[in-house]
């Protein structure tokens, strides 16, 4: 049996796939927002740009914008004891709302 591999992708079809009524490109109101130093933002990996998006371990965390690179943002993500940069671009990133209401 050939030896398989284990790709950028491996195992992520569900994840990495859009449901039928979400499939096309989202609108511009979600590519204008601007997202500053300090906010809070949710890793959301928009199947549609493979290039930009970042790893499928990062899906659903929540980081923190540290800055700018180019169109891209800066994000730190804590995973496990470590702070992890990802630099994606604002395809992928949806703002942060606290859950916290009383």
């Amino acid at each position: 049996m050939p030896k398989r591999t284990h790709g950028y992708r491996f195992k992520s079809r569900r994840l990495l796939s859009k449901k039928p009524r979400e499939r096309g490109v989202r609108g511009l109101s979600w590519l204008l927002y601007e997202y500053k130093e300090g906010d809070r933002v949710v890793i959301d990996i928009d199947p549609t740009y493979v290039k930009t998006a970042p790893h499928r371990r990062y899906q659903g965390r929540v980081g923190v914008v540290v800055g700018r690179q180019g169109n891209a943002y800066v994000v730190e993500v804590r995973v496990g004891g470590k702070i992890k940069k990802i630099v994606t671009t604002p395809d992928h990133l949806v703002p942060f709302k606290s859950q916290g209401g009383s």
